[in-house]
């Protein structure tokens, strides 16, 4: 039988600002009850000489290697600038300052 009531659902869902309609209460009654049950088979068989796992298969990164390549020059750089200064961008100030 569910661990959890009804009442319990009413509380949470209450608790949550959750509207639900008696047939809801009542379908997530039994689902949560499943899902209580599920859980308690889980313990049952998580025992000390099971070694924890965060993921079922092993984790590998598939992302290339991070090598240096050919960059810029600061004159190429900032040769499509709007404006500019010579060895920085030049933008409009952004901090509430009036121009």
């Amino acid at each position: 039988m569910s661990e959890i009531t009804q009442e319990q659902v009413t509380h949470l869902a209450s608790l949550a600002r959750i509207a639900l309609t008696p047939e809801e209460i009542v379908s997530l009654t039994s689902e949560l009850g499943s899902i209580m049950q599920h859980v308690a088979t889980v313990t049952e068989v998580a025992t000390p000489d099971v070694p924890a796992t965060s993921h079922p298969i092993p984790l590998q990164n598939v992302f290339r290697d991070d090598v240096a390549g050919q960059t810029l020059t600061a004159e190429e750089a900032l040769a499509g600038a709007p404006d500019h200064d010579g060895s920085r961008f030049r933008v409009t100030a952004i901090l509430g300052e009036e121009q």
